[in-house]
């Protein structure tokens, strides 16, 4: 939505502003006096590429998205491992790479505090404002559908998203509608007259899909994904998207053969059983693959896998007692997925898509799952949508990863494959999603 994006824009100027402003505050501290002109030309221009590297992270981190701001404490601490994060960057930015003459410790450090009040208070100020200010007034047609029902409070709960959800249509200013809601002529009559008085009418699927970035799947219908997902349109995506991944394996591979030896030890010292694994799992349009990855379980089969008795889904987190000490490591640090490097130079994976399922799941979520099939469309990777935004991997949460797969695979772009590129990157640092 429009909105949205203005907020988040506004959060990026609001930043800039205030860390120049960080910046004015701590050559005044540190010298006593308002800072010259000359003192300011120096520090001006370097910083300004450090702020926008700073924002750069402030982005992967999630900075700019209102609708995590649920919690002070939780966004002050989010704010406090960013900046340290930011920090140790802009070390390296002046000591490494010091092209302009200036290699600031004190006023990086007084810069770093002052910037991190203001930008924790700016972020404070904007949910206050954004949750007392004025709302975009949304009726939703359906409200007896459950799904239509959990996304309306799930509106209420977070007025800093911008939305309230109204009870009567003539109060309004969007309309949001169901699919079945276009066959029946009285109502669309209706709507159409309501449109034409300056009310906004919407489908449910693209306001849903708008603000939380998924795929409503219990809403939509087979005519849905004939209108939506044109692959026709991708091809010279694909084609880019194959370039990269080739490009960047080649370019992961080498320090994955320089660590494998030491990973190879770390595994054969934590306990019996091979240094790889081999897993079958669902690629693109169905096909078989076999995926490679080093060992972070016990080996109870010859093959080194952990399961006795077929295939089982992970258990939560810290709840599964086949993960080794080494394993739990490697899992965090995501090292035991280096060796699917090959996997990609031989294109049954790529770095960005949907996780692969393993087969012997298949049937049970094709069962439980309207269209889950549909996520074979695109070629599944080491990383995705559904896991920079949802970290659980079971049965019962095979639904809510679904609805972020079906968003990838009818937005996926460069752009969008940027982005997951980057939050992958925080994932992977705050050793959260799956």
């Amino acid at each position: 939505m429009i909105g949205n994006k203005l907020r988040k824009a506004g959060l990026f100027i609001g930043d800039i502003a205030l860390l120049y402003f960080s910046l004015f505050a701590a050559l005044t501290l540190r010298y006593g006096s308002l800072p010259s002109k000359a003192l300011w030309r120096a520090h001006a221009l370097p910083f300004l590429f450090v702020y926008l590297l700073w924002t750069l992270i402030f982005y992967i981190a999630g900075l700019y998205d209102p609708e995590k701001f649920l919690s002070a404490g939780a966004l002050r601490n989010q704010i406090f491992k960013t900046m340290v994060t930011v920090g140790a960057l802009t070390v390296i930015f002046f000591y490494f790479i010091p092209v302009f003459g200036i290699s600031p410790k004190t006023n990086l450090f007084i810069n770093l505090a002052i910037a991190s009040i203001f930008i924790w208070a700016w972020r404070i100020l904007f949910f206050k404002a954004s949750v007392s200010g004025p709302k975009i007034k949304i009726y939703f047609f359906g409200k007896e559908i459950k799904e239509i029902q959990n996304f309306s409070e799930y509106l209420y709960l977070r007025p800093q998203l911008g939305f309230n959800p109204v009870n009567f249509i003539k109060f309004a200013d969007i309309i949001v509608i169901p699919e079945e809601i276009k066959e029946d002529k009285e109502i669309t009559r209706e709507l159409y007259q309501m449109a034409l008085s300056g009310k906004t009418i919407i489908p449910f699927d693209k306001f849903y899909e708008s603000v939380t970035g998924k795929i409503p799947v219990s809403l939509i219908s087979e005519k849905w994904f004939l209108e939506n997902l044109s692959e026709m349109y991708k091809q010279n995506f694909e084609k880019t998207k194959r370039i990269f991944d080739i490009a960047t394996a080649i370019l992961f591979a080498i320090p994955t053969l320089i660590i494998t030896p030491f990973v190879a030890v770390a595994i054969k010292l934590n306990g019996r059983g091979p240094v790889f694994i081999k897993q079958k799992r669902v690629g693109k349009n169905g096909k078989i693959f076999r995926i490679i990855k080093f060992r972070s379980m016990i080996a109870i089969t010859p093959d080194g896998l952990a399961e006795e008795n077929g295939a089982e889904w992970e258990k939560p987190g810290k709840d599964d007692e086949r993960i080794t000490f080494v394993g739990n490591i490697f899992r965090k640090t995501r090292i035991d997925e280096l060796p699917q490097i090959w996997n990609i130079l031989k294109g049954d994976l790529s770095f960005i898509g949907p996780r692969p399922e393993r087969p012997e799941f298949m049937k049970e979520l094709e069962e439980k799952i309207p269209h889950y099939s549909m996520r074979h469309l695109v070629k599944p990777g080491l990383s995705g949508w559904a896991q920079i935004n949802f970290s659980e991997a079971s049965a019962k949460d095979a639904p809510e990863k679904l609805q972020y797969d079906l968003y990838y695979v009818k937005n996926r772009s460069v752009m969008l494959d940027f982005i997951i590129l980057l939050k992958t990157i925080m994932v992977v640092l705050s050793r959260t999603g799956r």
